[in-house]
């Protein structure tokens, strides 16, 4: 709880003089627990803005660690900040093409594709795992459908607000969602033919 309000105490005073890119009219240094992340409009800002932090923390004790810092530029440009690196205090910054912040796994390209993939198989583990409760004649349709709504699809959904899913992402999003719901309801039978489906 102290770390907490310690690293909030070093956010407030870097955000004070804090240049670079704004959204909202506010600067865009997010934090939640441990992960600080900088947004900036190009790479001299980030660097500016990276060692303002660095130097607020340690003044209060705090140190950034190099092996878990990581940078990433969002370009149009694939080129964009290749060449630079950034370095704080003889400390060199790793970049990197994607990286995982609060469970969401974010690429370079803005691409939910990994994302979408990281998704469905947590749903499928997630659906392993309660596979015999779906299957159980004990339980009734209702609540296999409650297990279905509050447990699988809350892991496999996480963060789906942020998608913009293409026909193939949303084809399979079907199938899993049928998959589950075949093994909820059984197979159904064809009404004409008799036969199973």
């Amino acid at each position: 709880m102290l770390f907490n309000f310690a690293l909030e105490y070093a956010i407030r005073r870097v955000q004070v003089n804090q240049v670079g890119l704004k959204l909202n009219g506010t600067h865009q240094l997010l934090a939640y627990a441990d992960d600080v992340n900088i947004l900036a409009g190009n790479m001299h800002t980030l660097k500016e803005n990276a060692e303002a932090l660095v130097a607020a923390t340690r003044e209060i004790g705090l140190e950034v660690s190099a092996d878990k810092t990581k940078y990433m530029v969002m370009s149009r440009d694939q080129n964009a900040g290749r060449i630079q690196s950034v370095g704080i205090d003889n400390s060199t910054f790793q970049r990197v093409e994607e990286f995982k912040y609060l469970g969401t796994t974010l690429t370079n390209q803005n691409s939910v594709a990994e994302e979408f993939k990281s998704r469905l198989r947590t749903g499928n583990a997630c659906y392993h795992s309660v596979q015999n409760l779906l299957s159980s004649r004990l339980l009734s349709k209702n609540l296999k459908i409650k297990i279905y709504r509050t447990i699988i699809l809350a892991v496999f959904l996480y963060g789906c607000e942020t998608w913009s899913l293409k026909l193939r992402e949303e084809r399979k999003l079907r199938m899993f969602e049928n998959m589950v719901l075949r093994r909820i309801f059984g197979p159904r039978r064809d009404e004409v033919m008799g036969e199973i489906t």
